[in-house]
This record gives C-alpha cells, structure tokens and sequence, in this order.
C-alpha cells in the first residue's frame, strides 16, 4: 500500500473477548503507537495516535463479548496492515474501500476472505474479482447483515461433530453398513459446510 493512500473500513463485523481487546492494545503498543483507552457500560474505546490523527476503535459491549463498529477512515500504512490482518485472522466481515489517485477499490470481505474486488476508474466501474456464484448486491448485503449463515455453519460443524462420533462408534463395532453410510453422511455434511464458508 503506498503511504498517501487512504482506506476506509466499513460496515466492520468483528467480534472480541475482553482479553482478545488486551491482547490488541499490547500488539498496538509493540507496534509503536501511541494510545489510550476508556470503558464505559456499553462502549469500550481505544485511541490510537498516527501523526497528527486520532484513530477512535469503538469496541460494543454485547451479550458475549464485545465488536468492534462503526467505519474508520485509516491513512497510516501500518495501521492499515494491522486491521487487515486483524480482520482476516478474526474471520470478520467488512467493506474495505482503497483511495488512490482517481481510482477507488473496493473489496467485500465475509469470514476473512475477500469475495468481490470492483475497481471504480471514474464513472466505470470493473470487477476484478468475484468468489462462487455471483450474487446481487441486494444478496450479498442480505448475507453481509444477517447472523444467518453464521448459525448455518456453527450447526453443521455441530453435526459434522456428531457424525463422527457416530463414525467412531460404527467403527468400534466394525459394522461395514453403519460405516459407509457414517461416510456419505459426513460427505454431503463437509461440501455443505465448504459452500457455505466459502
């Protein structure tokens, strides 16, 4: 990234522990950077010093923890690379838009993993890259906002875990029927579970 660009960070879907949040505060200090923190009953706030910026990561407190919201407009480069690696290794959800000369890039991301780049050149716009199946706007959006596929997937891991322990169980008792059928269940279950993480 060169250093005059500048990125903005959208529609963030990031989720934290309380330690997960002290973990980032010393990652952000190691890193070089000047900052301080406050908590209130809902909000749980840093404020991370880049030049003559302040950068404020408003952190929710939510039934299990806390995520991280709003849009941060980031023109330090390091800070930058931080949220990506950040968002990647959160398998968060987010709408990252680059700024440079008169060209703007923009990359939908969900679970960690860029699914769409579009390149915006003036009044042209150009998708350089799209993951799977295209889907609308209005369905990438319904997906972005919606916990649903989430659940999706936590319920297939849950019966993938299952099966296994019945896998387990039909292989104890080296029943060659309970087997294979054990297999084609945790088949269909693991291309069901990759589709959705995709």
């Amino acid at each position: 990234m060169n250093k005059n660009d500048e990125v903005e960070y959208c529609n963030l879907e990031l989720r934290f522990d309380r330690q997960h949040i002290q973990e980032l505060i010393k990652d952000l200090i190691k890193e070089g950077y000047s900052l301080y923190w406050s908590e209130n009953e809902s909000v749980f706030l840093i404020s991370v010093r880049t030049g003559r910026k302040l950068v404020k990561l408003r952190f929710q407190q939510i039934k299990d923890g806390y995520k991280l919201v709003g849009d941060y407009m980031i023109r330090d480069a390091r800070l930058s690379e931080w949220m990506e690696k950040l968002i990647g290794d959160m398998r968060g959800h987010a709408v990252v838009k680059r700024f440079r000369d008169r060209q703007i890039i923009i990359e939908n991301i969900l679970f960690g993993e860029v699914i769409r780049l579009v390149e915006i050149s003036g009044y042209q716009q150009r998708v350089l890259y799209q993951k799977g199946p295209l889907l609308s706007d209005q369905e990438l959006t319904k997906l972005f906002y919606s916990g649903e596929g989430e659940e999706r997937i936590q319920q297939r891991r849950v019966e993938v875990d299952e099966e296994l322990d019945r896998l387990s169980e039909a292989l104890r008792s080296e029943d060659p029927a309970l087997v294979e059928a054990s297999k084609v269940k945790l088949a269909k279950l693991a291309r069901e579970l990759n589709m959705l993480e995709w």
